[in-house]
């Protein structure tokens, strides 16, 4: 697997993602309707031109799942037991239909778990941006990552 065990993570370690995402329409409209939002900035072009924004406005959540998503393959694909906790999220800027993210991804701590030898705790930051450089999305979260020697203290 591509991921990372957790003897492999350096904490302060930052990766700076190749893979990168244009956000369309269809995503966005796809996204919002699957998950039952029925905000009008999301859905409505009439009414999100009327709106501070003067556009469709991308669904937050949306921008989080790609914030999240884009490290998998780098940092936890097939290495991961499960996320424990998002812990902190926040969107300083709005991301807009046309956009391209692009996610970098620091290692902010890690501790062995107390009640399973074979994982530990990882704490993560990713940062997503859009093409100009402004950040769009914060997220620091943990996740129970797997030890490369299953047995390990």
């Amino acid at each position: 697997m591509a991921g990372l065990y957790y003897e492999e993570i350096i904490e302060g370690a930052v990766i700076a993602h190749d893979l990168r995402r244009t956000v369309t329409e269809t995503d966005n409209l796809l996204f919002t309707t699957l998950t039952m939002n029925t905000q009008p900035l999301h859905l409505d072009a009439e009414f999100a031109a009327g709106s501070m924004y003067g556009q469709l406005l991308v669904n937050s959540i949306f921008t989080m799942g790609l914030t999240v998503g884009i490290p998998v393959t780098e940092t936890t694909l097939g290495t991961t037991l499960g996320n424990l906790a998002f812990e902190e999220v926040s969107f300083p800027a709005p991301v807009f239909v046309g956009d391209t993210l692009r996610v970098e991804t620091q290692f902010l701590s890690k501790r062995a778990s107390q009640s399973r030898p074979d994982a530990g705790i990882v704490r993560f930051e990713h940062r997503t941006y859009k093409q100009d450089g402004t950040l769009v999305c914060l997220c620091r979260r943990a996740a129970l990552m797997a030890r490369k020697e299953r047995g390990a203290a």
